[in-house]
């Protein structure tokens, strides 16, 4: 298995909790948005400038359980500072590739399948 790149960030605001940001795994359609990880709440969605800008970086000490969380459900992980703008392109692309992925290979169906997207 391909280990996942992960960032962990300290909260500034609010529960000042340690989360991970995977800059890689899109969370949207699009790819615009990241998907995070907390203690609470699990996996969502996260705008990763907006996470960076609102957050400190975390300790090896401060993720420690929460890597072991990650790991428990699967993950292999890799951990860095910062995402690379290839990083943030590798996960548009991804999105990309999911939305291909799933289309009919009819000129009309395409159409209807991304109206249905777009909704």
């Amino acid at each position: 298995m391909t280990p996942v790149i992960v960032i962990f960030r300290n909260d500034r605001t609010g529960w000042k909790d340690c989360f991970a940001l995977f800059p890689e795994l899109p969370a949207d359609l699009f790819g615009r948005c990241c998907t995070a990880y907390q203690h609470l709440g699990q996996h969502c969605a996260a705008d990763y400038q907006g996470c960076i800008a609102a957050s400190d970086p975390a300790s090896p000490a401060d993720y420690a359980d929460l890597f072991e969380e990650l790991e428990r459900r699967g993950y292999i992980l890799s951990v860095r500072r910062r995402a690379t703008p290839e990083m943030h392109e590798r996960r548009r692309r991804a999105a990309t590739e999911r939305i291909l992925g799933k289309m009919p290979t009819s000129a009309a169906s395409r159409r209807s399948c991304v109206f249905e997207y777009l909704g």
